[in-house]
Order: C-alpha cells, then structure tokens, then sequence
C-alpha cells in the first residue's frame, strides 16, 4: 500500500444515511498517527447506523491553469489518484439515497485535504480572489470529468465545485429574492447546467460565524437553531435561523435559473472554539448541537423539507491554517490538536452525550518554555522575540477576548514562547530567545488559557 492510498485513508469522509458527515484537516505541525484517528472514530460510533466511507479527492486551485488547458494532465491526474487506486481493488460507492454523493472535488478547499496540503486555498470564486480563477474553473471541471469518462469511472465518481455562500445574495433581502452574484452569474448557470446535466451536486459551504464575524449588526441569536431569535418571515414562510434562511436562498438561486431540482450538499459548516470575541467553547457547542439536532432529526428547511446532506467543519484544530480570514481559522476543531474533545457534543451515532478521546496519544514531556524570572519587560529583545515566535508558531489565543486575553504581559511573553517551544519539539535552542526564556517544569497555565504541551511526531 503506497503513500497515497495511506494518506486516503486517513482523510476519509464520513457520511451517513441520514445526512451528516465531518471534514478532517492536515493543516497541523504535529498530526494525530493515522491509527489513533481510526480508532477515535470507531469508539465515537461514527462508523456506525449505516455509515458510509467517502474518499474526497481536493485539486489545489494552482492546478487548476493546467487542468483546463490540457486534457493530457486531467487524464494523467485521474490515473494516478484515482484509476491508480481502484485497480488495487479499492470500492468507491455512492450512499444509499437517490442522488449520488461527490467523490471527487474539483478546486481545492479547506474542506478537504489529500496530499496537496502544501498549498491550500479557498473556494475558488471568492471575491478577495480578484477573478483569479474564474477562467479555469469551468475548464478544468469538465475536462476531469471527460477524463474520468474516458477511464470508465464516471458512474462511480463525480466531480463538483465547492463553493461559499457568497456566490448568491438575496436581491430583496429575504430567500425569495435569491440569485446568482451578477460579475459571475453567466458562469455559474455554466458550471450548474454541467453539474445537472451530469448528475452530480452542488457543494456551498455556509458559515452563520463568519456573517457574524464580518457584520458587527448581525444578531447574534439569529445564528443558532435553538428558536431563541426573532424570526422573519418570507413570502408566509418563517425563518427562525440563518442556516435555514442562507440555505433557501440558493435553492431560490437555482430555482430562479432553471435548476430547482438539483441535488445540494453542504461542504462545511461549524464554529470555532477561540480566536474572536464570538469564537469560544460555549458558542461552539451550542451552535454544533442545535445544528447535529436539526439535520439528525431528518428537518430540511421551508423550500426543501427533506433531510440535508451536510459535512461538519471540522474534526481537529489545526495549527498551521492560514490566519488571513481571522485567527479563528486554527480553532473550528470538535478535538483539539490531541485528539481531545473541546466539548460534549452529541453525533448522533449513539447514546453517548459526549465525544470519546482519543487514547494512547503520546505527549511531548512535560516541560514549557517561559520567559526568564529576571527578564525585564522593556528589554529591547523582547518584543523583537515575541514577533518571532509568533510569527512562526500559533499565538491566536492570545487576541482580544480570546481564551489567553486575560493574560498579563508576561505571561503572554512566555505564552509565545512557549508556543514556538512546543512546535519545535521542545528543542534546547527553541528557548533560548537571546537569554530571555527558561525551561520550566510547573504547568504555567492560567485559567481556560492552556500553555499545551505538544505530541510528539509520528
């Protein structure tokens, strides 16, 4: 069994009958060994009521130029990560359910992580893109999915274009008014006529945290499924949270163009545990909960009452995520960076109320690195050592209203320092900082702001 194949089945995608599904990440320093990730998901039941295996194959947007211009490299792309794999007798099957689920993602996301996690990217026709890839997008769709044709698997194998919820608006500010973003609406009737003529689904990622995140007006309760918010009301039709709300829009979206029968997934959704003054521990269980009830229970929403296909983002923290979107990026984990829950949260696979660690994970030993006792804060190497450490290591719990905000000015010097100590596996000269840090061995943690020890590397 090669490399590949390994890495394959480590970054398998959950799905089960009834719709819900999780995302696993690579963007770590230090990740869990492929075992250990095994076992976690068969003792949390994940496996379990019908679950099926889904392999999601991620194509970097950097690939995308080639692969809309040559159908040589979409034929040797298939050959070598698919065709290769199911000649070793590997099945990839659909779930039970009428409409096929997606196997294969064209344009990489955060979503989902192969071996390519060197150079991830967002969805492929968000605004801060500038266009960037509006021109090969659709080329590189259909020219994989020729491709894929060509080597007999186009009823095994689908492609799709994982898309965020920015891609529609509603023109009066209710679902009713959903459409297309207009600069890419001729594209987008393009890429879903192929998606609908070839039987495969639309993916959208929603995220009710980043609405939030991004407009200070949004209200707060109108972001979880509790029936806590006031509710608007459409066309007689009563909306009491945004998933609902975001979700009917695109289904007006494609209604209104032509589409209103075309099968939706949605690729990730979730909310992180820190990194913003609304990204903690207490929301995130509340927003998870209420929506692992909503989809487990079979509700779809008021234009599709049918139970939803939806991926939870995501399974684990993950240290390494680009922070341009907010440092929140490092934290939409259900487990921390150890396989450890941040949180009880129900999977609905089983009678448990709470998520089941992960076991024999072996730590680093038990030692930080701190700033020096008789360090003076105005040391011109200080703020220089902190940038340093930072900026290559993960200090986003040290922002405003984080989980280490509380933190006094030393204590965030050896929070960074500690942090870099860690990723560097605890190496002498990672504390060293020009004579400004100490190895101690008392856990100098503070509160909820944890001074993490790291596993060590497999």
């Amino acid at each position: 069994m090669n490399l590949l194949f390994q890495w394959l089945q480590l970054l398998v995608m959950l799905h089960s009958v009834d719709g819900i599904g999780a995302n696993w990440g690579l963007q770590a320093s230090h990740r869990l060994p492929p075992e250990i990730v095994v076992r976690r998901l068969r003792e949390n039941d994940i496996q379990k009521v019908s679950f099926l295996m889904q392999i999601m194959i991620g194509i970097p947007n950097d690939m995308l130029s080639s692969l809309a211009s040559s159908s040589r490299a979409a034929d040797h792309w298939v050959s070598q990560n698919v065709t290769h794999h199911l000649a070793r007798n590997v099945t990839i099957r659909f779930g039970e359910k009428s409409s096929p689920k997606p196997l294969l993602l064209v344009s990489r996301n955060s979503l989902f992580f192969l071996f390519h996690f060197e150079s991830l990217v967002l969805t492929p026709f968000l605004s801060t893109y500038n266009g960037s890839f509006l021109r090969t997008t659709f080329a590189a769709l259909r020219n994989v999915h020729q491709a894929l044709t060509r080597s007999g698997h186009q009823n095994q194998v689908k492609v799709t274009v994982p898309l965020n919820a920015d891609v529609y608006s509603a023109t009066n500010g209710m679902p009713s008014g959903g459409d297309f973003r207009a600069d890419i609406r001729d594209l987008m009737i393009q890429i879903i006529r192929f998606l609908s003529d070839n039987q495969c689904l639309f993916t959208v990622n929603i995220y009710p945290f980043i609405t939030l995140y991004t407009d200070p007006n949004f209200p707060l309760e109108y972001a979880f499924m509790d029936g806590s918010s006031s509710p608007v009301n459409d066309l007689n039709t009563r909306y009491d949270n945004m998933f609902d709300a975001n979700y009917d829009t695109l289904v007006w979206a494609l209604q209104r163009n032509g589409f209103g029968n075309l099968p939706i997934i949605v690729g990730e959704i979730g909310w992180p545990t820190d990194g913003d003054r609304n990204a903690n521990v207490q929301l995130a269980q509340r927003f998870n909960l209420g929506f692992m009830t909503h989809i487990s229970g079979g509700r779809g929403t008021p234009m599709r009452p049918e139970p939803i296909d939806a991926y939870l983002f995501s399974l684990i923290d993950e240290d390494e995520k680009s922070i341009q979107p907010g440092n929140f990026e490092r934290h939409w984990g259900i487990f921390g960076f150890d396989g450890q829950p941040r949180y009880p949260l129900n999977l609905a696979t089983s009678n448990s109320s709470s998520l089941i660690p992960a076991r024999n994970v072996h730590y680093l030993d038990r030692k930080w690195c701190i700033l020096r006792p008789n360090a003076r804060l105005d040391d011109a190497q200080v703020a220089a050592s902190v940038s340093y450490a930072c900026g290559l290591a993960d200090c986003t719990s040290l922002g405003y209203v984080t989980s280490c905000s509380g933190l006094d000015a030393r204590d965030n010097v050896s929070y960074a320092f500690n942090s870099y100590y860690q990723k560097n596996n605890q190496l002498d000269e990672a504390c060293r900082f020009n004579g400004l840090g100490t190895v101690a061995r008392n856990d100098p943690t503070i509160g909820n702001c944890w001074f993490n020890i790291m596993i060590r590397p497999y």
